[in-house]
């Protein structure tokens, strides 16, 4: 009885120790990645969203640190890192909010740069060419529950991020990242670009 108690807890210091190495690996593989992805000057892609909350759409974001711009067919969306706008082609409105996490990704797929390192279980695994990492955050509350990150093992470059919030899975696919220099001006919207819009404020 005594040997298959020890036993057992052998057992279970090797899973504890493996699991322990394998979220340490993960954590360096995002670390890496935010420091690709999060330069200081900012940085370009393309993406796609797949989403039967958020719908379909694609189009192209710039990034620096924690503020996005994003373009789409239907709609630009402007974020300074607190303030969001959000311009609709077709109602020539601009909505302003201080959007949660989990809307803020919906149009900024590099929002798990900073997401990660605080509030979240983590493991990878290696596929390919590819390291997929997944996140589960410690808090049933959090606005995202569960992320899957697919980065490349060669350049570190994230080409797809897929996120649950409660049931429903947003898939975002990225393309053609690049590093760029891009002003902290082109995150806020200038209403002079757009003279005749309806400012709706719903902060």
């Amino acid at each position: 009885m005594k040997k298959t108690v020890l036993s057992l807890m052998m057992l279970l210091l090797v899973f504890t120790a493996a699991n322990a190495q394998n979220s340490l690996q993960a954590r360096k593989i995002l670390d890496k990645t935010a420091s690709v992805v999060g330069s200081k000057n900012g940085a370009r892609a393309n993406f796609t969203i797949s989403s039967s909350k958020y719908g379909n759409t694609s189009g192209s974001i710039a990034i620096k640190g924690n503020k996005f711009y994003a373009n789409t067919p239907k709609a630009i969306v402007w974020f300074n890192g607190k303030t969001q706008w959000s311009y609709m082609h077709s109602t020539n409105e601009v909505s302003i909010s201080n959007p949660n996490e989990a809307k803020q990704m919906s149009m900024n797929p590099y929002k798990f740069i900073t997401m990660y390192r605080n509030g979240y279980d983590m493991s990878m695994t290696s596929k390919g060419s590819n390291y997929i990492t997944h996140l589960v955050a410690q808090n049933s509350k959090r606005s995202v529950q569960e992320l899957y990150i697919t980065i490349s093992k060669s350049s570190y470059k994230p080409s797809q991020v897929k996120m649950r919030q409660d049931k429903v899975w947003t898939t975002i696919d990225i393309s053609n990242f690049a590093n760029k220099n891009i002003s902290d001006d082109s995150f806020v919207f200038n209403a002079k670009e757009f003279p005749s819009a309806e400012v709706v404020d719903l902060r």
